[in-house]
């Protein structure tokens, strides 16, 4: 069987392609077959061939990289956000508010809040998988250096609990407040490591990425590029960074239209947009 993978990288022009067992051929990789002279035959055998790797191997593989999940808890004295609001405390209304300017709701999710030292100043976040309590971020809600106080269980994506079956696409994105926004997945930072990608595969759907208009996203397309996955990078209006932006100005149902329409999925055109969205050269 085939335990070895192979990366190439060109040191002159930048270029990269890899493949590892268990995954298929990528865009990328079969590109630079044919760069090499590879006939198309024998390319589309080495596609065929990944595939069967990838459904022998498949119960191995996802006993190895598919994560498992502890049970955790929340801060003391954390509640859900609407049972503060049968008997309101000294704190409560800030959150409340610091949800209206980002657009949301108290029924968007489950956010919970404590008045607790520490985190009274936060929104709390829960993390679940499988309907289990996984872990939570704490999101402050005013200016401050440390915007995040976070339980975070290695592999773990947000939201994947509420995708549904019949819906074809998956939107992913870096923060789990612009998941929230258009019911999407979050990996919590701008790389996805081998887990998420595998949690994310398992939904098969399209997975259509949107990354944040800066340059720590660049990893984030080059790794939907690799992974043959789409990007969205919407023409929104001056000003608008991030998913949370565009619902705040344009609503729900704009801002998911913008993002399927706009998603491609061809390498070349992804990065040419990339230059416009971030702005690199």
């Amino acid at each position: 069987m085939i335990t070895q993978g192979v990366t190439y990288h060109c040191f002159n022009c930048g270029f990269k392609a890899s493949w590892q067992p268990g995954r298929p051929l990528s865009i990328k990789f079969k590109k630079l077959l044919k760069w090499l002279a590879v006939p198309d035959d024998i390319i589309n055998k080495c596609v065929i061939e990944a595939l069967r790797l990838k459904e022998d191997s498949s119960e191995n593989q996802n006993t190895q990289l598919l994560p498992t999940f502890i049970d955790k808890a929340l801060p003391p004295d954390t509640r859900p956000l609407k049972d503060w609001l049968v008997d309101p405390v000294e704190g409560i209304i800030e959150v409340l508010d610091y949800l209206d300017q980002r657009g949301l709701t108290v029924d968007n999710y489950d956010w919970h809040w404590t008045p607790i030292n520490g985190f009274k100043e936060r929104l709390i976040v829960p993390f679940y998988y499988e309907k289990k309590l996984v872990g939570y971020t704490a999101r402050l809600i005013r200016d401050g250096k440390i915007k995040y106080i976070s339980e975070q269980q290695p592999g773990y994506v947000f939201n994947l609990d509420n995708q549904s079956y019949d819906r074809q696409f998956a939107i992913v994105c870096e923060g789990p407040i612009d998941a929230i926004c258009v019911e999407g997945l979050a990996v919590m930072t701008n790389e996805i490591n081998p887990q998420q990608y595998q949690l994310i595969s398992k939904l098969q759907k399209q997975i259509i990425v949107v990354p944040d208009k800066d340059l720590a996203g660049i990893k984030l397309i080059e790794q939907a590029i690799e992974w043959g996955w789409s990007v969205s990078m919407p023409d929104w209006p001056e000003g608008v960074k991030d998913i949370n932006d565009s619902v705040k100005l344009q609503g729900k149902i704009y801002t998911l239209l913008d993002i399927v329409r706009n998603a491609e999925s061809n390498a070349l055109k992804i990065r040419l947009r990339m230059k416009k969205w971030i702005g690199t050269q």
